[in-house]
Parts: structure tokens; sequence; C-alpha cells
């Protein structure tokens, strides 16, 4: 059953070389570009627990408070894989991303729904609960969250508001929807295999995931970018995990492919910001001599991938300020704010 999972992601990844985009948005995100200074914040896998639910509000009015950024990145995981997923509890995090002063775009994370198969979670469906974090979070496709709301490139047409592009300061952005639980391929609660409906759903993901990869580079490429950045909630190269096996990581592989070609292509420093792994880390997942180039069978390194991987979980306590420079040897740079108490 394994295999055929394997098989089936090949031509996912094969078939959205040539997919046709359905998109909802302008031709161009409607941001203006050649600001000098450009800085944005990302933040992930929070709130997790009461404290921290009771906290987000003042995280929140710490970001807007900030005179440097002007766009927020959620990365996705707003609550801890131990707690249910109600509807209420969707309704209230909602209500918090509404508080943010400027565009929000949130990457959806496997908390979330993925793992809401779990007892403790609620035992719900994870797809009705995806049906519901569609519906409640992404009322306005095309356009972000947040009080000052920003139009974005949305694959809404296909079923997916959640993936999400826009270009802003000579920098191509994609927000990408990949989540942990090797890619929602885990079993669900009393299965020992993923049933059809959820392979179909992966699927499906996939190849649109893949699919707005390529879109995003072509854009950067016919419009002279100086950078792309991709927002992910799950960390494809946990390295907390010292012998990862393809076995868990397997639902990632056509993903991770595209990335490397794209990036390979493109020449220019390509940056890759996910959480899941809650601590913060920089690295070059696919330099010459990584673990993972043979795990997921990238034959060349890819030198100008660069990782980095937000704090999260319980003990989170800062934000990442991240700046898009016009000039000088680093498009972007980026430092942890600590939270105010």
């Amino acid at each position: 059953m394994r295999r055929w999972h394997r098989r089936a992601l090949a031509v996912v990844a094969a078939g959205a070389l040539t997919g046709a985009a359905v998109e909802v948005g302008p031709a161009a995100a409607s941001a203006p570009t050649g600001e000098d200074g450009y800085t944005f914040a990302v933040i992930g896998d929070i709130p997790y627990g009461d404290a921290q639910i009771a906290a987000f509000p003042k995280v929140v009015a710490q970001i807007n408070a900030d005179p440097a950024v002007q766009w927020v990145d959620h990365l996705g995981d707003i609550k801890s894989g131990s707690t249910v997923c109600s509807d209420e509890y969707f309704q209230l995090i909602k209500a918090d991303f509404d508080q943010f002063a400027d565009p929000l775009v949130y990457t959806v994370g496997d908390n979330e729904w993925t793992d809401c198969h779990r007892p403790n979670n609620g035992g719900y469906n994870p797809l009705e609960r995806l049906a519901k974090i569609r519906q409640v979070f992404f009322p306005q496709p095309g356009h972000t969250l947040g009080r000052q709301g920003a139009r974005v490139l949305s694959q809404a047409g296909q079923g997916i508001p959640e993936d999400v592009r826009w270009e802003r300061a000579g920098v191509a952005f994609a927000a990408l929807h990949i989540v942990g639980s090797d890619n929602s391929l885990a079993p669900w609660t009393g299965n020992t295999a993923p049933t059809p409906e959820q392979t179909a759903e992966v699927l499906g993901r996939t190849a649109a995931v893949i699919q707005e990869i390529h879109e995003t580079f072509a854009g950067a490429r016919a419009r002279h970018a100086k950078a792309v950045a991709l927002l992910t909630q799950a960390d494809m190269f946990d390295p907390t995990v010292p012998s990862p096996k393809f076995a868990d990581y397997y639902g990632f592989q056509p993903i991770v492919a595209a990335i490397a070609r794209e990036s390979a292509d493109f020449g220019g420093p390509v940056y890759l910001f996910n959480g899941d792994s809650h601590v913060y880390n920089s690295d070059n997942p696919l330099a010459a001599g990584s673990k993972w180039l043979s795990l997921y069978g990238i034959g060349q390194p890819v030198p100008n991938l660069s990782r980095i991987t937000v704090d999260g979980s319980t003990t989170v306590n800062n934000y990442l300020r991240v700046t898009v420079h016009q000039h000088g040897p680093q498009v972007l740079t980026w430092t942890r704010v600590p939270f105010t108490s």
C-alpha cells in the first residue's frame, strides 16, 4: 500500500509540471515593489496551551506596535497536538487574527486538522476539520486576513484557498499547505495505512503545492525577482531526527524535488520558512554532504536554498522579524524579537 502511495505521488509530481493554474486574485499582488527595508514578521506553532492562548492578544498587539513590520506570516499549528479541534477554538483564534493591523497570511498546520482524529483532539474526521478551517479562516479567497487586507493570488478555484502567492520588494513569496505527519499520510486512529479519501486529499493538495512552486518561480524569473521565499508548516528537514527514514518522509519527496529543481534553475537565493519542529534553526538543508539529499533522491546539492525554522510550542518567546534589502550582499536578514511580558 505504501509503495502504491509513493508511485501515486510521483505521478502527481510529473503531472503538476504541466498543470494549468486556476486562481482567484489579480494578475499581480497589489503591493508596491521597490521599498527599501521592507520588513515582515513570522510566527508559528502558537498559541499552545491556556497560558499562550490568554497571552496571544498581547503577541498580536506587540507585533502591531513594531513600526518596522508591514506584513505578518503565521506558519500554522494554531493549537497543540493534544487539544480539542473545536469550532469554538477556531473562532477564537480567527478573532485574534482579525486584530492584526497588517496583512496576515496564515499557512495551515497539521495540529488543526490532520491530527484531529486523535481521541484527545476530539476524534474528528480530519477532512471535515480541514473544510471547517477553510470556511473559518479563508472567507474571502484572494485576500489576506488582518485589518488591512491585501490581495494575493489564490488557488481557491481548485478548492485550496490557503495556497497563495504574492510579490513585494522584489521578492516572490508563496505560502504552501504542507503539513507534518508525513504531509498527512500518517494513518488515522484505528488504521494501519492511509484511507482512500485521506490519500486522495494528499495527492490533490500535493499537486496544487507543486504547481504553486513552479508558478512562483516562473513569476520570479519573468519579473527578475531578487529572491524567492516559501512559507510552510512542515519541517521537511528536521535536524532533531538523527537517522530519518524515508517511510516517515515520503509524502514530502515530490515537493522537495520540485523545490530543488526550481531553486537550482533560479540561481538567486531561495528562503524556506517553516515551523513544526519548534526550535529556531537556520541551515542549508540540501547542501553538499547533507543526509537529506540521498533520503529524498536529490542528485545535486542546492547551495542557494536556505531554511529558517521559527521557535514554537509552549516555550516560544519571540517572533522573527525579517527584512528585505534592496542593496547589499544579503536579500533577507532576520532577527528574533523577544515577547514583552
